[in-house]
């Protein structure tokens, strides 16, 4: 009788963890919407336009704070910068919560096996390939860090203004790429893509959260050769500089004073048109070398039969100027900075389907645990994003916010609508920003000073200044709690 009840305890949880979904966790570094979902035809991304089919494509998705370590942070947590105190690279992410839940920790704790490779909380790039970097281990029940080519030959990457090689270091902030002819796994990259598929393969018999980082297009732009021959120099556009510094003629200082001065074009004083234009090309083939590894992953749900029994999600920590404006790199509250892709299939709910209204990535977390079948924690600070996922239609008010932060004394905070990006810096005395996204996509002109908008401005300046007011500065003391041990 005991060994009946234990055939039957055993079947009966063998058809629970079947009937749970799995999660396919994508990310890639420093993407901006330059991708075929998002309309882009020059940017070859053959398997995301897939996914895009499979799926919602949520066309105004907005990061909490646009640089690497306090976006993923945010993701990962469900909670904004200001609620973790997460505000640069190298904050600590259970510095004043120890005791919070992460989104893989969660899954654990529902018998899910919850998996890493690559980058999903912040490394520097590519100093950190191989490491641990910024991980947080509480997350995981198993993670792997592969190290290719980009990282171990970095002395071959060619670095402008001047193109010069047989250099290391320096390169997290950088103008450089490489075009080896090489095999894709022969790259973190491909490694990375190369670990996912036998973490899906080991698990496929368990309920599992398996997060895929790649640390691709973030610079240094390196992909194998083939995937740079995509595209013509020729066919590779930037905005009149002429044009773009009259963009800027009415945005406050401190929205751009990381570019300033000599900073301004492209980042670099003495980098030239054509160098800059290399640049974004480089950057169109890394994407086009992880969208390849995007679809051999999808190739491993299919060869195990697992497509209609997991959840993809792709996303990017945040967006990225490729010359627009004369802007390089991210931490703007531009929406060419603010606007990252997300990409969510789930088996059962609405496909090939476009939502326009404005989500946060901080929705992430409780869209996969109430899709998953489970409660949402209450202390997330996001919301589910399941009414989207069924009909893109739904009727969404809630609007998004971006904050930025260049130091305690110089904050930024973004509000973006449907209609409106309102931006305040220091809370409105060092500047505003109102961009009508209806009549001006590109944001060319600030309107914030216009008496036609005092009204707008007003109401928008009231919903921001609930979240600029949870900003305090400095180290604070950790919440009373016990640290949760992994299980």
């Amino acid at each position: 009788m005991k060994s009946l009840f234990c055939l039957c305890l055993i079947f009966v949880t063998s058809l629970a963890a079947k009937d749970k979904m799995n999660v396919l966790f994508i990310s890639a570094d420093d993407l901006n919407c330059d991708i075929g979902p998002y309309g882009n035809t020059q940017v070859k991304t053959p398997n995301l336009d897939r996914l895009a089919r499979m799926g919602t494509v949520f066309d105004r998705a907005y990061c909490q704070q646009p640089l690497c370590g306090p976006s993923r942070a945010s993701i990962m947590s469900g909670l904004r910068p200001n609620t973790l105190g997460v505000w640069t690279l190298n904050s600590k992410l259970r510095g004043r919560i120890p005791n919070l839940v992460t989104m893989g920790e969660f899954f654990q704790k529902q018998g899910y096996y919850s998996g890493r490779v690559g980058k999903i909380y912040h490394y520097g790039n590519p100093t950190y390939i191989g490491t641990n970097g910024n991980d947080d281990e509480q997350t995981w029940t198993e993670r792997f860090n592969p190290k290719g080519i980009d990282r171990t030959q970095e002395e071959n990457i060619i670095r402008y203004p001047g193109g010069k090689t047989g250099k290391k270091g320096g390169l997290g902030i950088s103008m450089a790429w490489w075009d080896p002819v090489s095999k894709d796994n022969e790259h973190t990259d491909g490694l990375v893509a190369d670990r996912a598929i036998k973490m899906i393969e080991a698990n496929k018999d368990k309920p599992f959260f398996i997060a895929a980082g790649f640390f691709n297009p973030h610079c240094p732009y390196v992909a194998p050769k083939k995937y740079f021959d995509m595209y013509d120099i020729n066919d590779i556009e930037l905005q009149e500089l002429e044009e773009a510094k009259q963009e800027l003629a009415d945005v406050p200082a401190m929205a751009i004073q990381r570019d300033a001065g000599q900073r301004w074009p492209y980042f670099y004083k003495g980098l030239t048109r054509d160098e800059a234009k290399q640049c974004k090309l480089a950057y169109y083939a890394t994407v086009s070398f992880i969208d390849a590894q995007v679809g051999r992953i999808f190739e491993a749900l299919e060869k195990n039969n697992l497509m209609d029994k997991t959840i993809i999600v792709f996303w990017s920590d945040h967006g990225y100027f490729l010359g627009e404006k004369g802007l390089w790199f991210k931490r703007k509250a531009f929406e060419r900075s603010a606007r990252a892709p997300l990409l969510i299939a789930a088996p059962g709910l609405s496909k090939g389907q476009v939502c326009k209204s404005p989500v946060e990535l901080l929705d992430i977390y409780p869209t996969l645990v109430e899709a998953t079948g489970f409660q949402i924690p209450s202390e997330l600070e996001g919301v589910s994003l399941s009414p989207l996922l069924k009909n893109a239609q739904t009727k969404w008010t809630k609007p998004a916010i971006t904050q930025i932060h260049h130091g305690a004394d110089k904050q930024g905070y973004s509000i973006r609508t449907k209609k409106w990006r309102y931006t305040e810096w220091n809370k409105g005395q060092a500047g505003k920003e109102l961009y009508n996204h209806e009549t001006d996509p590109e944001e060319t002109i600030n309107l914030a000073t216009n008496p036609e908008h005092t009204q707008i401005v007003a109401q928008l300046s009231t919903e921001l200044q609930k979240f600029s007011s949870s900003y305090i500065p400095g180290p604070q003391k950790a919440k009373k709690g016990k640290k949760n041990k992994k299980k």
